[in-house]
């Protein structure tokens, strides 16, 4: 069979690729083809657009992009006719990701999406373009199934995925990280994987790094950039590419960039502290669009504030000192992100969405197939 799937940031790269290693062993002569990164690569993907070329931030940031994103989006679109999949899966990346799933269904192709679009934080609209050109909705997040199947969309909870490569880390290290958090003597530095993000975000971190003396300074190097990038801030910065399961498990707290990466660190037991900072437009802008009491998916989940959010102007030095010393040192603190961070556990379950969508694509595929004319 013939796959085309198209992820477009790093934490989608990942998924993808583990989507793509399940329906290897299902189909031995699956052919995959698309948009995305280093890891679905690695895993058999044909990249014919890098997701490091669509790696843009902010509604201003997007507004400046729209010739590049319409080029690779034409591009795209000419390589799905060219290549006649026997079915295209789309995974997160809303804007980008909705307009090829009207293009292929126009085409006949069954459209998957595994990791739904955030359409309950903001445009609701988009459920009747959801409901139009997808045929089957793989949600990660235990509230979004209700919410879909509220709409009647063909929907189906599979899962978390970073749960799923959380224990994975957990068990073939023999960690277990729930038991206490004893001092590591490390502090992560997660400051996102794009380059506007990381170039807001950790000079930042960096500054209020040094009212730290005592704790080792390690920062999780994203893919795509390479180690004299990050040395420009600091030429002694300690980096970990790769492995960032790794680096939480040496560090007794994180500073991380909204994202993937927040409910990551909270599944490896670290406390942290969400830091956001974008351009002051797009921020005004989100905020009359978004309808969301919070931007971790820690805190969205739990349906309260489990971890701290600095966003925008509360992210500096001295908030971000402040928080850092709560999470390290006050035990009432502590034993609170402990509590909640169990819960959290609870909640999303202990399934395995890769084997989950790859298990339910390959069923879907071959029924198809066999069914008559």
């Amino acid at each position: 069979m013939k796959y085309y799937v198209i992820s477009g940031e790093t934490s989608g790269d990942n998924h993808a690729a583990r989507v793509i290693s399940e329906l290897k062993i299902r189909d031995t002569n699956a052919q995959f083809r698309g948009m995305g990164g280093d890891q679905s690569e690695a895993a058999g993907q044909e990249l014919i657009i890098h997701q490091k070329e669509m790696a843009i931030m902010g509604f201003v940031e997007i507004i400046t992009s729209l010739r590049k994103i319409a080029r690779n989006l034409r591009k795209v679109k000419a390589d799905i006719t060219a290549w006649q999949p026997d079915i295209v899966l789309l995974v997160d990346y809303p804007g980008f990701n909705f307009k090829i799933a009207q293009y292929a269904h126009n085409l006949k192709i069954p459209v998957h999406y595994y990791i739904s679009p955030k359409v309950w934080a903001w445009k609701e609209g988009r459920i009747k373009r959801i409901k139009s050109y997808v045929d089957q909705l793989y949600t990660i997040l235990p509230f979004e199934t209700a919410y879909f199947a509220k709409h009647n969309v063909a929907v189906k909870y599979v899962g978390n995925p970073s749960k799923e490569t959380v224990d994975e880390y957990l068990v073939a290290n023999d960690l277990q990280l729930d038991k206490g958090l004893a001092h590591r003597g490390g502090i992560a530095l997660l400051p996102g994987s794009r380059k506007q993000e990381i170039n807001t975000s950790l000079p930042i971190m960096l500054e209020a790094m040094q009212n730290f003396p005592d704790y080792e300074l390690i920062v999780a190097q994203a893919p795509g950039f390479d180690a004299a990038f990050y040395h420009a801030f600091d030429p002694n910065l300690k980096l970990i590419q790769g492995d960032m399961y790794s680096l939480l498990a040496q560090s007794d707290a994180a500073l991380v960039t909204s994202g993937t990466a927040t409910l990551e660190t909270a599944l490896m037991h670290v406390p942290q502290v969400v830091c956001y900072r974008m351009n002051e437009l797009s921020y005004r802008i989100g905020k009359m669009i978004v309808k969301l009491d919070y931007i971790s998916l820690v805190n969205l989940i739990l349906d309260k504030p489990c971890v701290t959010e600095l966003i925008q102007g509360d992210f500096n030095a001295k908030r971000v000192t402040k928080e850092l010393n709560a999470i390290l040192y006050d035990e009432q603190t502590k034993a609170r992100i402990k509590t909640q961070y169990a819960e959290l556990h609870g909640k999303i379950g202990t399934s395995h969405p890769s084997i989950e969508v790859a298990n339910h694509i390959w069923q879907s595929i071959s029924q198809n197939k066999t069914s008559p004319v």
